[in-house]
């Protein structure tokens, strides 16, 4: 009895160390990939010719101001707005396991909004704990990689979802261009 006051906080410290930090590859890798795919969706959404003004809205001694007009999609404005929101989808993705190699990946199966099923769907509500891990993920890579997003966005980097979610953010092990979502 003497002995357990100085045994259980080294239990303690003990287990935390082995659970803290640790993450489920596949759903971070799962939500980085969700994510990318309903991002570029948004950004599709949008008319390419749509612009918007940035810069400073302060007046320069000589009475001009610096702004510039960048394409809407391009705009942390707009980048932050969608992605505020973003992670909400993840409801919409399911964990599905190929019977043949035991992989487990995340593919949407709601329908979106545009497409003509949707009526059909939205009266059915589909609840399910398994998409917490994947919107817990989604949150944390928009937390930690943001300003990659921005970035991989404005260079309209080709091959998005390996370039954030394999090179920038290591996430993703393999080439992501050929996994289907």
């Amino acid at each position: 009895m003497v002995l357990l006051p100085l045994v259980l906080p080294m239990l303690l410290t003990f287990s935390s160390n082995n659970v803290a930090g640790a993450r489920d590859q596949e759903v971070f890798c799962g939500a980085c990939k969700a994510l990318v795919d309903e991002l570029l969706y948004d950004i599709r959404k949008v008319n390419p010719k749509r612009t918007i003004d940035v810069g400073s809205f302060r007046i320069s001694p000589d009475g001009t101001q610096e702004r510039s007009k960048v394409p809407l999609v391009k705009s942390e404005t707009y980048l932050t707005e969608i992605l505020e929101n973003i992670c909400d989808r993840m409801n919409d993705y399911q964990l599905q396991v190929d019977p043949q190699t035991q992989k487990r990946t995340f593919k949407r199966f709601a329908p979106r909004k545009d497409e003509k099923i949707y009526a059909d769907f939205k009266k059915f509500h589909f609840y399910s704990d398994a998409y917490k891990p994947l919107k817990f993920a989604c949150e944390s890579i928009i937390e930690e990689y943001e300003d990659e997003i921005f970035s991989l966005i404005a260079q309209e980097s080709d091959y998005l979802v390996d370039k954030l979610c394999s090179e920038k953010s290591g996430l993703c092990e393999e080439s992501a261009t050929h996994a289907e979502l």
